[in-house]
């Protein structure tokens, strides 16, 4: 008797296998000459050769459901068993605003119609700036956009940076090493991705580097190639990181550089390197660059209405 073994790696077994192994009992039906166990992370089976081919198929395109929905239920494995390719029940990506499918299947969508500009910018254009207030999703659809290149092996790796500035506070007196006192400012970035990626996966990912989170000052001397590099909260750099992050650009990369040039957190007299670039940047053939306004915001509707008013004091007071 022929046997194969397969082992999950940076899949959960207790995810994918389902409760109580209840995926697998559901696989077994569909293949009632083989003998298939599962321990573990890994599934042994047991059959004649030509069956484990097909097997080994089938349970190679639910790996890749599975990883690129982070879902599997009965539906999709029938679908999955019974069709010739992953192809046939491919639906809602095709409708161009899905961008992913998140954690326990949640759809990604590019929800307004500048974000739908900002997704087919970055497709057109290797280096793009996404420029808009508070809430208009621009961190996020990047980090979308992000995950979704590694899952397609567009790119090898993810580099999420944000220029170290306080916000009116002093982090000074936290305590902890670099690392920790750092951490507060990439939370945004870690919270978009804890909705993308599983955590094991996740954890993975940031530990053997794929995924690389970072202040803009550890960019310095690099060169950043076969990535998508997203440099968050722009309009906080100066002219000199401005320049040497631009200057970081490698083979096969792409840049998205987001920024509020209403929210500078500079010292005063310190001309922010996000505005001078897109006066300088403006008519570079390859360079995209989309504004989202209040109409974009997603958060609380409160939110949106927060900016009109500060907008409307700040005209009225010439800040």
């Amino acid at each position: 008797m022929n046997e194969i073994e397969i082992e999950l790696n940076q899949v959960s077994p207790k995810d994918f296998f389902g409760a109580q192994n209840r995926h697998i009992e559901h696989l077994k039906t569909y293949f009632p000459k083989l003998k298939i166990v599962a321990r573990g992370n890994k599934i042994k089976v047991f059959g004649d050769e030509e069956m484990l081919e097909e097997f080994d198929k089938r349970f190679q395109m639910l790996l890749d459901h599975f990883v690129k929905y982070n879902k599997l239920d009965e539906n999709s494995i029938e679908r999955i068993l019974t069709s010739n390719s992953e192809q046939d029940y491919e639906t809602s990506a095709k409708s161009g605003e899905v961008i992913l499918h998140g954690v326990s299947g949640r759809l990604i969508k590019a929800q307004t119609a500048n974000q739908r500009k900002l997704v087919e910018s970055v497709r057109k254009n290797d280096m793009v700036f996404a420029i808009g207030p508070a809430g208009t999703g621009k961190t996020y659809t990047g980090v979308a956009l992000a995950v979704r290149a590694l899952k397609n092996k567009e790119v090898k790796r993810i580099i999420l940076t944000r220029p170290a500035v306080e916000a009116g506070e002093n982090l000074g007196f936290l305590p902890g090493d670099l690392k920790e006192k750092l951490d507060p400012y990439m939370q945004p970035l870690y919270d978009a991705l804890r909705d993308m990626i599983p955590p094991e996966k996740l954890a993975h990912y940031i530990e053997n580097g794929t995924i690389q989170i970072a202040p803009l000052a550890f960019m310095r001397g690099r060169t950043l190639d076969h990535a998508f590099v997203i440099l968050d909260e722009g309009q906080n750099t100066t002219h000199a990181q401005m320049k040497m992050f631009l200057t970081r650009m490698g083979k096969n990369a792409k840049f998205l550089l987001t920024g509020d040039p209403g929210q500078i957190d500079l010292p005063r007299r310190t001309r922010s390197g996000l505005k001078e670039a897109l006066l300088i940047l403006k008519d570079v053939e390859g360079i995209g660059m989309i504004y989202l306004d209040d109409k974009d915001v997603i958060r609380h509707k409160l939110v949106k209405k927060v900016i009109s008013a500060y907008k409307s004091f700040e005209n009225l007071n010439q800040i």
